[in-house]
């Protein structure tokens, strides 16, 4: 059991091999006219333009915080200065994650157009790869840096609360990056968005996304940085502290009896888990088909659906394979079927939620329509209606 802790960084690995192969075959499909390359060259230099001015910022907030950390950390029994290489790492890895996925959607969106031209099956074969590959590179580096940096400090004879102490240095660094990037790139894009919006179509009639209109290329730029690389980062940091979270509580256990064969199993777990969605992830991509005039939506459901019944028998064995059958803490007794259980209640809970906002937010359901309804008598009726939509659609996830 401890030697497969090693195969963990090896599936991280696999996720950018998928993203590399992947971004290798959007480079081979068609930019269509002359036009349309040009446009599409003016949004990528933009979008990499900001990002490196946003890096250029954000590293000297991390350097900075990472002296403070290891300055504070250095000596203490239960940390260490290497905290401060956790977060250095963290933000590295977050960041790189969001201009990953950024150049990988500045190159597939115009490809996507062209392919779009042709039919509905090869405009969504792009797309949804143009987005694996973000997704890809945030679960790889994150299960690659937690896994290696855990390796690393679990051989240098400390106790697992100590490891687990400055492991969550590895959080902190995401944390910075995505909560910058999101602002940052949140704020360009919404701006980019009301001006290109004033000064064309409220000003000169052309309508949105019009090539005359030259604040067009900031609006896309913005939508880049901002709902692409920002949101990378941010899914980023959501995924690692969920997995570091998940190692806390684990690491409750590491002494009880039940856990001799391997103290850290209830702690690595999360991690064998991310590895093998890793693996499921790159078979449900598969799934993701669509005929011509099929439904697109139906198409990724399919995919997702399919990803998550394999992922369920997968976390089945390896919850039994990893934990003990029982086990007692404080008093209350615990079991491997319980932690399957709860982990069975969280991917259900996270489809009913993808279903609960597909319902609110597709065009071919309900409230979409009631607003679009209520839009015909003017603004006042149409934001009325759509907050009211907006307030309801939450009820359930909640």
């Amino acid at each position: 059991m401890e030697q497969l802790i090693y195969v963990i960084p090896f599936l991280g690995m696999l996720a950018l091999i998928y993203s590399f192969i992947k971004n290798k075959w959007i480079l081979k499909q068609s930019t269509g006219t002359e036009k349309m390359a040009t446009i599409s060259k003016h949004i990528q230099d933009g979008a990499i333009e900001f990002l490196r001015t946003e890096y250029k910022v954000l590293a000297v907030f991390v350097v900075a915080v990472a002296l403070i950390l290891s300055v504070s950390n250095s000596g203490k029994a239960d940390s260490s200065w290497l905290i401060s290489v956790s977060f250095i790492f963290g933000a590295f890895s977050s960041a790189l994650a969001g201009y990953l996925g950024m150049k990988a959607a500045t190159k597939s969106n115009v490809r996507t157009t062209q392919a779009a031209r042709t039919g509905l099956a090869p405009a969504l074969k792009i797309a949804f790869t143009g987005g694996s590959i973000m997704g890809m590179n945030v679960v790889g580096l994150a299960v690659i840096g937690l896994s290696v940096l855990f390796i690393i400090y679990s051989n240098l004879d400390w106790n697992v609360i100590k490891v687990i102490n400055v492991l969550t240095g590895f959080s902190l660094g995401a944390s910075s990056i995505a909560l910058f990037a999101r602002v940052g790139g949140g704020i360009y894009t919404k701006a980019a968005d009301v001006g290109a919006d004033l000064a064309g179509k409220v000003y000169e009639g052309i309508p949105e996304d019009d090539p005359r209109n030259p604040a067009t290329i900031a609006d896309n730029v913005g939508d880049n940085v901002g709902d692409v690389a920002g949101m990378g980062a941010d899914l980023f940091e959501s995924y690692v502290g969920a997995i570091i979270g998940t190692m806390v509580l684990g690491s409750l256990f590491t002494t009880l009896p039940g856990f001799e064969s391997y103290k850290l199993a209830a702690v690595v777990l999360p991690l064998f888990l991310a590895g093998a969605g890793i693996v499921i992830s790159i078979l449900g991509t598969f799934f993701v088909n669509v005929k011509e005039g099929g439904n697109p939506q139906r198409a990724l459901n399919t995919g997702e659906f399919g990803a998550s019944g394999i992922m369920i028998v997968a976390s089945y064995f390896i919850i039994k394979a990893v934990l003990p059958v029982s086990w007692n803490h404080g008093g209350f007794d615990y079991t491997s079927n319980g932690i399957f259980f709860a982990t069975l209640i969280g991917v259900a809970a996270g489809t009913i939620i993808g279903l609960v906002t597909e319902y609110y937010t597709g065009t071919h359901f309900k409230p979409v329509h009631q607003i679009a309804n209520q839009s015909i008598t003017g603004a006042a009726t149409n934001i009325i209606s759509g907050l009211g939509v907006g307030m309801m659609s939450t009820a359930v996830p909640i």
